[in-house]
């Protein structure tokens, strides 16, 4: 081990540096397009919807991945926690929070916090899933999240004052892409700093071998409950996003089939895998579109005058390519890989890093 070898790597950290210092920059003109695309109208209205829906899914895919992914237990109720967090915003927006209030004020400083709000409402409802389900083990956790997503369902079109199974509606448009931007952003950056902190690493434990990890000092059922609450929260966060861009909600919504296309962005991007979950929840997005557009253009037709909406067809797509990914596909794109930029520093070179600094110091020494 020479000193030219530890220059080199010490180089490794500045290149690191220099990668981070890009991706900010990168960050900040992607920030800044948010705001001219629709100022100036760069993208027709339609396209803008769908990057918004993109991001939304980005939210709802991430968090997904951190129970089915990255902990390894398999949860049906994300789409429950999505109308809880769209139920509870968008009741702060049209009920709670003054209606004539400045327009600056209120998508500025009221809507955050109503969306912040909704999330924190799903992630205390998922601790009533939570304590009882992860006192057992195996595929208990699926039942029970399928069961309360049913519960929540039923609950509210029934509830007459938030328009039962009619819906709910009288939302401003609040939700826009700098904040759809922003709250991805957000969603990305704990879970990926959660996922590579201690109980992050705990949460991977328990996928490969819970008794083990148990053996080794990871308090399983505690890391399982702060991993269920972080997804839970951001799927909350997703809902009010969503509710705030539809202008109208309805418990149907959020039924199984929802959950089947979080499952599918997660499963075709890859388990254990956040750049996985993006890449899944963009492509998954894109097909449904284009496949929305193609019926379109076959409905113009006589011979396919009769053909089904895509509602329909999304029952029979999207379980059939989730099957399909399981069987043949079952790593995803990504399959436990991740981009460079989103593992850290002491992740990919840190351990390296120190091994060779150690040995050249007890070169140095023993000469």
């Amino acid at each position: 081990m020479t000193t030219k070898d530890l220059i080199q790597l010490s180089g490794l950290r500045g290149k690191f540096k220099k990668r981070q210092w890009a991706l900010a920059l990168a960050l900040v003109c992607l920030f800044a397009l948010t705001f001219l695309i629709p100022r100036y109208g760069l993208l027709n209205e339609y396209i803008q919807l769908i990057i918004i829906y993109i991001g939304i899914n980005i939210i709802m895919a991430v968090s997904l991945n951190m129970v089915n992914g990255y902990m390894g237990d398999f949860s049906l109720g994300h789409a429950g926690f999505m109308l809880i967090g769209a139920y509870v915003s968008s009741i702060l927006t049209v009920w709670v929070f003054p209606r004539n209030w400045n327009p600056i004020l209120t998508s500025g400083i009221l809507f955050p916090i109503a969306v912040t709000a909704g999330g924190l409402a799903a992630a205390l409802a998922s601790l009533i899933v939570a304590f009882p389900s992860f006192k057992t083990r195996g595929d208990y956790l699926a039942l029970v999240t399928l069961a309360f997503n049913m519960i929540c369902v039923s609950v509210v079109q029934n509830i007459e004052a938030i328009g039962a199974g009619r819906g709910f509606m009288g939302m401003k448009k609040l939700t826009t892409m700098p904040w759809v931007f922003i709250w991805a952003l957000i969603a990305i950056w704990v879970i990926r700093n959660f996922v590579y902190s201690n109980l992050g690493r705990g949460t991977v434990s328990i996928r490969e071998d819970e008794t083990a990890a148990e053996l080794v000092g990871v308090n399983t059922r505690h890391v399982k409950v702060l991993t269920f609450v972080i997804s839970s929260f951001f799927a909350g966060i997703g809902g009010a996003l969503f509710a705030h861009i539809l202008q109208f909600i309805t418990p149907n919504t959020f039924q199984l089939q929802k959950n089947v296309d979080f499952l599918v962005m997660v499963y075709l991007g890859g388990m254990g895998s956040i750049g996985g979950s993006i890449l899944g929840a963009v492509t998954y997005t894109v097909i449904l579109e284009l496949l929305r557009e193609a019926l379109t253009i076959l409905g113009t037709f006589p011979i396919f005058a009769s053909i089904p909406s895509l509602e329909v067809w999304r029952w029979v797509l999207a379980p059939l390519l989730l099957i399909l990914l399981m069987i043949y596909r079952n790593k995803g794109i990504m399959g436990l890989r991740e981009f460079g930029f989103l593992v850290p520093f002491r992740d990919r070179f840190g351990a390296r890093f120190w091994l060779k600094r150690r040995e050249l110091t007890n070169a140095n020494s023993s000469n």
